[in-house]
């Protein structure tokens, strides 16, 4: 079995093109959910998860 790799909330931010708060903000509104959330409380991110979470939302604003 292959294991995805899990980026940071940094990592997934330049990937979106948005800021690690804005991120921070998406989560603490439940517009995002993490794949993982570590001990610490890091969040871990599936970038394909997170898209699919972005589409579902565009779709639901668009109704």
């Amino acid at each position: 079995m292959t294991q995805k790799r899990l980026v940071t909330s940094g990592e997934l931010a330049r990937e979106l093109g948005i800021s690690p708060r804005t991120v921070a903000r998406y989560v603490r509104e439940g517009l995002l959910v993490p794949t993982e959330t570590t001990l610490g409380g890091h969040y871990r991110w599936d970038i394909e998860q997170v898209r699919e979470q972005i589409r579902k939302l565009r779709e639901e604003q668009a109704e």
